[in-house]
Order: C-alpha cells, then structure tokens, then sequence
C-alpha cells in the first residue's frame, strides 16, 4: 500500500476504530491514539516488514515495533487487526473481562503482534535496544521501531538508554517521540519542560530528524529517510508533532481528552468527521 491516499483512508478508519472502542468501554485513552492514527497507518500500510500471519516473539527477518506509550493502545490494536494479526471483530471486546485487548498492551494475554507489556511509562527504549542488540548479534539486518510520548520523556530511564543506544553504535534502530507537547496534567511545557529536545538528543548522538506526524506524506518520507540512515553507527530519533485527537475537531489539541470515554452523542459528533473507508467492526 504506497498510495497517500490509501494510507489516509486507512488512517480514517483506524480513528474511527479508536473512539468506538473507547466509547464501548467508557474507558480508554482517545487523544494520543487519533494523533498518532497516521503514523501507524504509515509504519505498518508501507515502511514495516513483518509478517502477521505467522507472528513469534524472535521476529528473525522482519522488523519489530514496541509502543512504550502503552495506554494508546487502541491505535495499536486497531492497526494489528487491519493487518491480520487477528479479527477485525475482536476489537469489540476492548477492555472487557477476559479479553486479549487489556487497556495497556501485555504479553501474557498472548495477543499477536504484542512482544512487550507497556503500562509503565520509560521502558520501551531500553527494551528496543534490546532487540536492536540481539538482531545485530543475530546477523539480523531488519530495523527495529520504537513509539514515545514527549511527556513520557520526563521518566530518568529513558535518557540513560538514550545514552546507551550510541554508545553500542546500534544503528539498526529507530525511535520516534510523539511530540504533541499533551500530558494527562496539562501541557508537557508546563508539568516539566523538556526544553530543547532536538539538541538532546544531538548531544547524545542520534541522529534527529523532525516530521509533521499529522501530514501522510511527509510523514511516510521521514520515515523512509530514517531507514536510509540506518546502518551508520548512530541510532535515529524523529521528533514527530501532532496534535492529541487529530481527526477530531472537540478533541483536537486539549489535554483533556488524554484519558476520556467520548459519551453517545459525542461519538457520533466524532463518527460524522471521520471517513469509513474498509468497514467498521
């Protein structure tokens, strides 16, 4: 799927799988998941090799995602069953007892596509180095991706594996941080400022590139860019921009919407907005 065009479609429905999820459960984590709607639409519909049908944990010659910000979980899932890791239908079960589809993804429920459990915020970036290690000593030559929120930032862990990734030259692996400056407390700015996060990240030595994670197209260049810089002996991070609850004119751009059910009438507000484009569960 190269088309922009298909992949905004997908990108639409996946929105709309978010906010009915959320809505069934009246519970979930809404505003992260529609901002970063697209850049899962475009990781998983044309930058990602893997393979969905025949998932395992060691992921020998494909590429591997881990979401560190675990409580967007509904763009997550919605994305794995669009890709056939599992049924379309099994979203419906979105934080009901006993299902696969716990509000943060675990690795215990066995749900396919899931190699990392993610409900403690600053984990994911050692855990992808991790993996970037063992594919390297593995003469695995595939790419691993890692998910951040900005506020999640703010946890000490990540910034001792920030230190760490280019101090073993892993230069297999790609983190992007999801720059959307929202956290459950209000603005990042204002709860801990982050200050200048591009010349951190310099100054750890990554590689930095920076990417409007609300427009496909750039979004889908960057991310083939940081592919091409693969394999230099420095790790990349993008710092993507987008807004929390993008697709959705209410949701856009407040805090408030971090951590919120949307109620029957505002679902249909937000279903009016969003394009179904393969069919909702």
């Amino acid at each position: 799927m190269s088309d922009i065009k298909n992949l905004e479609e997908l990108a639409s429905q996946i929105r709309r799988d978010i906010v009915r999820m959320v809505h069934s459960a009246s519970s979930g984590h809404p505003g992260g998941s529609l901002g970063c709607a697209d850049y899962f639409a475009a990781l998983y519909g044309e930058i990602m090799s893997f393979n969905a049908s025949n998932f395992d944990m060691d992921a020998k010659g494909e590429d591997v995602f881990f979401l560190s910000n675990g409580h967007i979980s509904p763009v997550w899932y919605s994305t794995l069953a669009r890709h056939g890791y599992f049924p379309i239908s099994e979203l419906s079960t979105f934080r009901q007892i006993d299902t696969r589809l716990q509000g943060h993804p675990t690795t215990a429920e066995h749900l396919p596509g899931i190699r990392m459990a993610s409900g403690s915020l600053g984990q994911g970036l050692s855990v992808a180095i991790g993996a970037a290690l063992a594919k390297r000593m593995n003469a695995d030559s595939q790419i691993v991706y890692s998910l951040h929120g900005d506020g999640e930032l703010q946890e000490g862990q990540c910034w001792e594996a920030a230190m760490s990734a280019p101090h073993q030259k892993i230069d297999n692996l790609i983190a992007t941080v999801d720059f959307n400056n929202r956290q459950i407390d209000g603005d990042v700015t204002d709860v801990l400022s982050l200050g200048d996060l591009k010349a951190k990240w310099l100054a750890f030595g990554w590689q930095v590139l920076e990417t409007d994670g609300n427009k496909m197209s750039e979004l889908v260049s960057t991310l083939n860019k940081a592919r091409s810089l693969c394999g230099n002996g420095k790790p990349v991070v993008i710092l993507m921009k987008t807004e929390m609850g993008a697709g959705v004119d209410f949701m856009i751009g407040s805090h408030k919407w971090h951590g919120v059910a949307p109620n029957d009438e505002q679902l249909a507000q937000a279903l009016e907005q969003l394009e179904e484009t393969v069919g909702d569960f």
